[in-house]
């Protein structure tokens, strides 16, 4: 009985010796595939942008201070991208586009994502989507138009504006390209 064990268990070791060395045989003949360089449709870099200062407006001195881009994308959508200093940690800043130069009171144009305090980006993606296809050009250039400002305020609850900056006609841009 032991020597019919012992060959039953060989016959088993054998097998899964030779299923094994098939695998790994087999398993090893992949195909090398080239990369894919070229872009999706609506895909690519982003050449075309125009930036504005964002400057403190605290009566308190919170100093907060920073920077907002405007991006032009092969879709003719725009892409705000805000980077800001000294936020208030725990705290979501509420970032509107308003009407008019800073300091103003105006209505609202564009309601944006808002600022995490912690981060001092917006709080739900890199960059906030505007769909209208004539925002970008309406910032600069000949057919500039756009009379209005950024600003941010300290919370949903606190109106208080803690920096703001002007753009389009109001502000003669950082950089552009």
């Amino acid at each position: 009985m032991n020597l019919k064990y012992e060959n039953n268990m060989k016959k088993y070791i054998q097998s899964i010796l030779l299923l094994a060395v098939a695998f790994i045989m087999f398993s090893c003949e992949q195909e090398r595939l080239d990369p894919i360089l070229t872009t999706a449709d609506g895909g690519g870099t982003l050449n075309e942008f125009v930036a504005y200062d964002i400057a403190s407006t605290d009566p308190t001195g919170s100093n907060v201070y920073g920077r907002v881009v405007f991006y032009k994308t092969t879709l003719e959508q725009t892409l705000v991208q805000i980077s800001l200093y000294n936020t208030v940690d725990n705290l979501m800043h509420p970032a509107l586009v308003l009407e008019g130069p800073a300091g103003t009171a105006t209505a609202t144009l564009l309601a944006l994502d808002d600022i995490d305090g912690n981060t001092g980006e917006f709080s739900s993606s890199k960059f906030f989507v505007i769909t209208d296809t004539a925002f970008y050009d309406s910032l600069e250039g000949e057919s500039a138009s756009l009379d209005a400002n950024v600003s941010i305020f300290l919370s949903a609850d606190d109106n208080t504006i803690v920096a703001s900056g002007d753009i389009g006609i109001n502000a003669m841009p950082i950089t552009t390209d």
